[in-house]
């Protein structure tokens, strides 16, 4: 088993690239199933979640080839439409290939998607997308049997605006007969990513990024070379671990206006922030204050991703901070790691209220998701003494190798046995 070691008190200085996203490297992935050809995806980060999607593709028939952050797909010969349970159950985001398997080869057959324990995450939404376009779907036992007779363009219209099932409708649309309206559309960076590549296929979308898409479905897509968008909620985590320790940081190579819900909050903790067209500047004395209500919202307004780290940053911050997580049901299990470290939060339902405090300590904590890992690490990187954080699988799904990232800009934490 391993764990991550943390030393506090050590500011963060220096600049970083930020890596590609991964919420966009693994729809850009999936399109790369449905197109025929050679797909050459640039910037696709170093995640555990991006290796289980090259296995799942790999599974299919695709050839997978990788060179530093340059990723390319073969997906000519593809020759299977199951994924096998075990890949399914690694990640949920792995749902998001049945609308481009279902599209490519007229048949799928997968079982309910695995991931992060965020609380109920349904995919009734994508499976009534694909329904409406034409596909056929038999559950039974965990397992989802798909088949088409003919894709055809729809009205869909999505009770929430789920990113996963705008994805899903996206893929198995473009190739299908006619013209499909998704209104309520999820309205993610990500979204206009796995747009923006599909329309250089081929494709014919319009309005990714806003409440409506339109789809033209065409005959065949043709595989194309397309660069990842980078990654706004790891920004996101370099922003706090640089505030929390009162750091100066570079952070290069992003798209400021993808994080414009969170850079208000970032700035009332009293940090200096400088923005331009593909870099954020920050420098952090460490004396934080407290931010307004955070809400978390669908893009435009404040990420669920971003919540864990931004509690993390607000425990240190002088005066009180209330979160409201409207997204996830189960998204506070990091507050109760974060109160080992001597932090001071009261959770009541979908509320948290976070008095900070002037100093945290180090402590053995677990990495229970993703998100709430690197908010541990964010802690940790300003706490007394040594944070011990178990499980970092959680971590490496959504961020490269998090030791090395940060041992650069002047962290001091090491991967153990």
């Amino acid at each position: 088993m391993e764990e991550l070691k943390v030393y506090g008190g050590n500011p963060l200085i220096g600049e970083l690239s930020v890596q590609g996203a991964k919420n966009s490297s693994l729809p850009l992935l999936a399109a790369a199933v449905l197109v025929k050809g050679k797909t050459v995806l640039h910037n696709c980060p170093r995640l555990r979640d991006v290796e289980i999607a090259f296995q799942i593709m790999r599974h299919l028939g695709c050839i997978v080839k990788r060179e530093d952050d340059t990723v390319e797909i073969d997906s000519t010969t593809i020759s299977c439409s199951e994924i096998p349970e075990v890949l399914m159950g690694e990640m949920r985001s792995s749902i998001v290939f049945l609308g481009a398997i279902v599209a490519r080869t007229g048949m799928a057959t997968v079982n309910f998607p695995g991931g992060c324990e965020l609380g109920p995450r349904p995919i009734d939404l994508h499976l009534a997308c694909l329904r409406q376009l034409g596909i056929l779907i038999d559950e039974h036992n965990g397992i989802l049997d798909c088949s088409i007779d003919k894709l055809k363009g729809s009205k869909i219209t999505l009770s929430f605006p789920s990113v996963g099932a705008t994805e899903n409708a996206i893929l198995a649309a473009c190739t299908a007969e006619g013209e499909t309206i998704i209104t309520n559309a999820a309205a993610e960076p990500e979204i206009v990513d796995l747009a923006c590549f599909l329309n250089r296929c081929g494709a014919k979308i319009y309005g990714a990024g806003e409440k409506t898409i339109v789809i033209q479905g065409v005959s065949r897509l043709q595989a194309s070379e397309y660069r990842v968008i980078p990654d706004r909620i790891a920004l996101v985590t370099w922003l706090c671990a640089g505030a929390i320790t009162g750091g100066e940081l570079l952070l290069k190579q992003i798209v400021p206006e993808h994080i414009e819900g969170v850079l208000p909050f970032l700035e009332q903790t009293g940090v200096k922030l400088l923005v331009d067209h593909h870099n954020i500047y920050l420098r952090s004395t460490g004396k934080l204050n407290a931010m307004s209500a955070i809400r978390t919202m669908p893009y435009p307004g404040f990420p669920t991703d971003a919540q864990p780290m931004m509690m993390a940053l607000a425990s240190k911050a002088a005066g009180t901070t209330v979160f409201v997580e409207n997204i996830f049901e189960n998204r506070y299990k990091h507050a109760v790691e974060l109160t080992k470290m001597g932090a001071d939060i009261t959770l009541e339902g979908k509320v948290a209220v976070v008095e900070g405090v002037p100093t945290l300590s180090g402590a053995r904590v677990r990495a229970t998701d993703l998100r709430s890992g690197a908010a541990l690490v964010v802690a940790g990187l300003a706490a007394e003494g040594i944070t011990y954080i178990s499980d970092p699988y959680h971590i490496d799904r959504g961020y490269e190798p998090i030791e090395e990232t940060l041992c650069q800009l002047g962290a001091v934490m090491s991967r153990i046995k």
